[in-house]
């Protein structure tokens, strides 16, 4: 955006170069971040199946299910983070970066399903069915380990879509953490039955169940408030005050009025069309000019964003158009 009497700045020619690296970098790392939470899911999952169904625990079965259902997940990421990373082309003028709201919302409809089988088995339980429970050490040792991963990968995960900016990992790291706060709940529903047997108090058998509720009710809350921002992804919907931020910063010296201001994400890409009227005096270079500082201050309130702005003439004195 330089006239030909501009001389060309060595800092600026770097940048076209280096923004392909940087972007393939960080590709490299959502995947390989990715890639490990798969792996870390598979893991847990057959380990809590295995002593699930060796001591009957609804808790851990449960915790199961939903590893399960997290292992699902972290594929549909890794393939989404692979998409995502795509170029913009002709059929995708805005890029692929939808497909991690996608992936999102798909993993929040998992989430859902898991509930409803768990609630369902909770419920049978509680009134209907008495299972027993054999709350050992190998129940305790599995549930304390998969809090570690947990607490591991969803740290991971959170830290490369706070860098990125991605939503799916985001999502991913959601799993992971909720997988921390539903093993604490099944441990201490472990605890309980244990204790049971002590005392002899036969209904804290019905703890593991309590735990299984306990487990679907952090799952529900976790997944109707990543629903709710996956849509409003998917709708385009901006945080509240962010236009009115993007519309003060667009109105620099020279421009009279900001418009029109639209903001949209795709992915871990913004985007910002922007209208300014001028004076209707300006001449070609300065409008230039002035669109071009629009852009820098909204790239401020918008880090990497891809800016539009479109420059208009004011209305003349008295605020009638002109005759042809």
């Amino acid at each position: 955006m330089l006239s030909a009497a501009d001389p060309a700045p060595t800092a600026e020619v770097a940048g076209p170069s280096e923004e392909p690296d940087h972007r393939a970098k960080a590709d490299r790392d959502k995947r390989l971040v990715a890639a490990s939470s798969v792996v870390a899911a598979v893991f847990l999952t057959t380990m809590k199946l295995v002593v699930g169904l060796a001591t009957g625990s609804l808790g851990i079965l449960s915790e199961a299910a939903h590893s399960g259902l997290d292992l699902v997940a972290a594929a549909v990421t890794f393939l989404a983070v692979r998409i995502s990373g795509r170029p913009a082309d002709r059929e995708h003028t805005y890029g692929h970066g939808k497909v991690e709201n996608l992936s999102a919302l798909f993993e929040t409809l998992l989430l859902l399903l898991t509930c409803v089988w768990i609630i369902y088995e909770a419920i049978k339980r509680l009134f209907f069915r008495d299972m027993p429970v054999e709350a050992t050490a190998w129940a305790f040792a599995v549930m304390a380990v998969s809090i570690v991963i947990d607490l591991s990968r969803s740290t991971a995960l959170a830290r490369a879509a706070k860098k990125y900016d991605s939503q799916a990992l985001e999502a991913d790291a959601l799993h992971f953490s909720t997988d921390i706060w539903s093993s604490s709940v099944v441990i201490g529903g472990l605890a309980l039955v244990r204790l049971s047997d002590y005392l002899g108090l036969e209904w804290l058998h019905k703890a593991d169940a309590v735990a299984a509720l306990g487990v679907a009710c952090i799952v529900v809350y976790v997944s109707l408030q990543l629903g709710r921002r996956t849509i409003a992804g998917l709708l385009d919907q901006v945080p509240a005050g962010l236009r009115d931020e993007v519309m003060r910063a667009a109105r620099v010296p020279g421009a009279l009025a900001v418009k029109q201001v639209r903001v949209r994400r795709s992915g871990a890409e913004a985007f910002a069309d922007i209208t300014l009227t001028v004076q209707r005096t300006t001449s070609l270079e300065e409008a230039h000019s002035i669109a071009t500082a629009a852009e820098n201050a909204v790239r401020q309130v918008l880090p990497g964003a891809e800016v539009m702005v479109h420059v208009e003439p004011g209305r003349p004195a008295g605020g009638s158009r002109p005759q042809n």
